[in-house]
C-alpha cells in the first residue's frame, strides 16, 4: 500500500528532481509477416505494427496526464529484421515498412533492424549489415543493432570487421549531419531480448506475440538523495540510500507499466531499472559519482563508485518489481550526460577509462564521437575489445561510436534533443589492421561450459 508520505515523495521527485519514465516500448513479433514477395512483406509488416501500436502514443499521453509522470518516449521494437526478410531477400523493404509504421503510430523510434550473428552469419544477416548505411541514412525513425558476440558463442570476428566498415559507411552517408546515422546503430555482445531503450531495442526470438516494456530513469533523484541523506557518510550509508531511492523510482515504473499493459490489452513484459541520463543539468550519472566524492568523473575512484551505484540500483529495483529485465543499471553515454560531456571536454576522461568503467556498469562505449579519419579497422578493434569484456564477464556490452566526418580531437558535434552533444575524443593511433584481418571466431571462454 502506498501511503501519503510516499505520494508526496514521488511528486517531489517528478517536479524537482527530473524523475521521468524514459520510455514505454511495445515489443511486436513479426514472424507472421514473413513472405517472399517484397510488396506483400511491406504490407504485412506495416499493417501488423500500425494495428498493434495504434493506441500506444495516446495511452502514454493519457497516463502522463492522469499520474502527472512525464513519459518522454513512446517506442516500438520488432523481431530482428534479418529473420523477417530472409525469405524476401530485401531487408530494406522491412526498414521502409518500419519507418512508415513508426510515423503513422507517432512513436519517436522503432528498433529491430537487427541481426544476431554471434556465431556466424546467414545470407540474410549479411544483406542486412550491407544495407545499414542506406537504411539508416534514408529512414527517419529506424534504429539498428547487430549482436556480434556472446559468452556461449565467443566473438564473430568476421562480423566485427564488417561492423567497422559499416560504421564508416554510415558516417559518410550522413556526413551532412556529422555522421548522425551512427547514433541509430548499436553493436552488442550478449544482447538482451527485452531491452526498451534505443538504439538497441529489438523484440527477441524468445519473446511472445506482443508486450509492454518500460524503461525508467532518475539520475537526478539519486544524486539529490545522496546530497540530502548521505553527505559525508560511509559507503554503507551511500549504498542503502541508493537502494531505497531505486526502489521508489522502480515502483513508479511498475505502476505505469501495469496500467499501460491493461489499457492496451498487451502483456506486461519488464521494467528496466537503468539510470538513463540526459544532457540537461541535474540529470547526470557522472554527477552522482562526483557526489560520492570523485573529484571529476574519470578520476581515481570512478570505476569503484560506478560499480557500487550499478549494484545498489539493481538491488533496490528488484524489490519493487517482479519482472525486472532489459539492461538494468547505470548508463554512461558521453553525449547524453552533461557530466560526461564536461569530463570529456576537459580531457579528464578518456576512451580507455570509459572502457574500464564498462566492466562494472550497464552497456558500454556509448554515444562517443571520434575523429572522422579513424580507420574501419580501429573501430572494429574497439568493438572487439568491448565484446571481449561482455563475453568474459557474462554481461551485456555495446558500442555506439560516431566517427564524425571532417572533425578531429577538440571539435564538438551537436546532435540535439536527448542525443546531446559530444566532444570528439582521442583514439589510439596504433594500427589494428593485422589483428582485424585475421577474421574467424574468438572462442567462448571456458566458464561458458556450465551444463
Amino acid at each position: 500500500m502506498i501511503n501519503t508520505s510516499e505520494i508526496l515523495q514521488t511528486v517531489h521527485m517528478i517536479t524537482d528532481e527530473k524523475l521521468d519514465i524514459r520510455t514505454i516500448t511495445m515489443g511486436i513479433s513479426l514472424y507472421e509477416c514473413i513472405h517472399s514477395d517484397p510488396a506483400e512483406l511491406y504490407r504485412r509488416v506495416y499493417d501488423r505494427i500500425t494495428t498493434k501500436a495504434a493506441n500506444l502514443v495516446a495511452t502514454g499521453e493519457e497516463l502522463e496526464k492522469e499520474f502527472g509522470i512525464p513519459i518522454v518516449n513512446k517506442r516500438i521494437s520488432v523481431t530482428p529484421a534479418a529473420m523477417v526478410a530472409a525469405a524476401c531477400g530485401d531487408p530494406l523493404t522491412v526498414a521502409r515498412a518500419m519507418d512508415d509504421a513508426a510515423k503513422e503510430t507517432g512513436v519517436n523510434f522503432i528498433g529491430g533492424y537487427s541481426a544476431l550473428v554471434q556465431k556466424g552469419m546467414t545470407d540474410s544477416d549479411r544483406r542486412l549489415i550491407a544495407s545499414l548505411p542506406e537504411a539508416l541514412s534514408t529512414t527517419e525513425r529506424v534504429c539498428a543493432s547487430v549482436n556480434v558476440a556472446s559468452t556461449k558463442a565467443g566473438i564473430d570476428m568476421d562480423a566485427v570487421r564488417l561492423m567497422g566498415i559499416c560504421i564508416k559507411d554510415i558516417a559518410a552517408a550522413t556526413a551532412g549531419s556529422d555522421g548522425s546515422g551512427c547514433m541509430k546503430l548499436v553493436v552488442f555482445a550478449n544482447a538482451v531480448e527485452d531491452n526498451p531503450f534505443m538504439a538497441g531495442a529489438f523484440h527477441g526470438p524468445g519473446e511472445g506475440d506482443c508486450c509492454i516494456n518500460v524503461g525508467i530513469s532518475g539520475p537526478g533523484v539519486v544524486r539529490r538523495a545522496l546530497a540530502r541523506e548521505a553527505a559525508g557518510a560511509t559507503f554503507d550509508v551511500v549504498a542503502e540510500t541508493i537502494k531505497r531511492t531505486a526502489f521508489k523510482i522502480t515502483r513508479v515504473g511498475q505502476l505505469v507499466a501495469r496500467e499501460a499493459s491493461a489499457r492496451l490489452g498487451v502483456p506486461f513484459g519488464i521494467v528496466d531499472l537503468s539510470l538513463a541520463p540526459t544532457p540537461a543539468m541535474g540529470d547526470s550519472v557522472a554527477h552522482i559519482l562526483e557526489e560520492m566524492g570523485v573529484e571529476t568523473c574519470g578520476g581515481p575512484g570512478t570505476t569503484a563508485a560506478l560499480a557500487m551505484l550499478n549494484d545498489a540500483v539493481k538491488k533496490g529495483g528488484v524489490m519493487a518489481s517482479g519482472h525486472v529485465g532489459g539492461l538494468s543499471g547505470a548508463f554512461i553515454p558521453v553525449s547524453e550526460d552533461i557530466g560526461m560531456i564536461e569530463a570529456a571536454r576537459s580531457g579528464r576522461i578518456s576512451l580507455e577509462k570509459l572502457e574500464a568503467m564498462t566492466c562494472v556498469c550497464s552497456v558500454g562505449l556509448d554515444m562517443i564521437a571520434v575523429p572522422g579519419d579513424t580507420s574501419a579497422a580501429t573501430l572494429s578493434a574497439i568493438i572487439a575489445d568491448e565484446a571481449a569484456i561482455g563475453m568474459v564477464n557474462n554481461k551485456t556490452t555495446a558500442v555506439r561510436l560516431i566517427p564524425a566526418p571532417g572533425k578531429t580531437v577538440g571539435d564538438e558535434v551537436e546532435f540535439g534533443g536527448l542525443f546531446g552533444r559530444a566532444p570528439v575524443m582521442r583514439v589510439s593511433s596504433v594500427s589494428a589492421e593485422a589483428f582485424i584481418a585475421r577474421g574467424g571466431r574468438i572462442p567462448a571462454p571456458i566458464h561458458s561450459l556450465r551444463n
